[in-house]
């Protein structure tokens, strides 16, 4: 059997079986489980493109887990929804809310949250507003902190510079 014809037979089988073994994780997360599968793909193709003779079976098989596990670990991490949901709370948190007075946001559909907190007001010697600020995100339990520092922009939107 030729090298080409066994790489496209181990594709098929992830691209196949994968979604059989993941169906609870797909009910689960399904952003987990895409991102597990694209993730195995791009792998094993990396892999067939790496690998060759005898040893490219087995970068298939080696590149296809490690594009797995990143995948998954991509998928698991914050979606566009929750972006969404962390940068409106940002702008209204920098536009509103008071030094210290910190606000959250949940998304219902991944469960995931955070909470932006300004912590001082200031201008630049250019007038422009400026404010720094705290901010945690709660993905899948872990939780994540950060400070920086964003400025008013000619259109009234707050940008994060720092």
């Amino acid at each position: 059997m030729n090298a080409m014809k066994c790489v496209s037979q181990v594709l098929a089988i992830v691209f196949l079986a994968a979604p059989l073994f993941a169906c609870q994780t797909l009910l689960d997360n399904p952003k987990e489980t895409g991102g597990t599968l694209l993730g195995a793909g791009l792998g094993a193709l990396v892999g067939s493109n790496a690998g060759s003779g005898k040893g490219q079976l087995a970068a298939v098989a080696v590149g296809a887990l490690v594009g797995a596990w990143a995948g998954s670990e991509v998928g698991k991490s914050l979606d566009k929804a929750d972006r969404a949901f962390a940068e409106k709370n940002a702008q209204d948190s920098l536009e509103y809310a008071q030094e210290d007075q910190r606000q959250t946001w949940r998304n219902p559909d991944t469960g995931n949250s955070g909470s932006f907190t300004p912590t001082r007001h200031y201008q630049t010697a250019s007038k422009q507003d400026c404010r720094e600020f705290t901010t945690t995100v709660f993905v899948s339990g872990k939780q994540e902190t950060g400070t920086g520092r964003a400025c008013r922009q000619p259109d009234a939107t707050w940008k994060i510079v720092q």
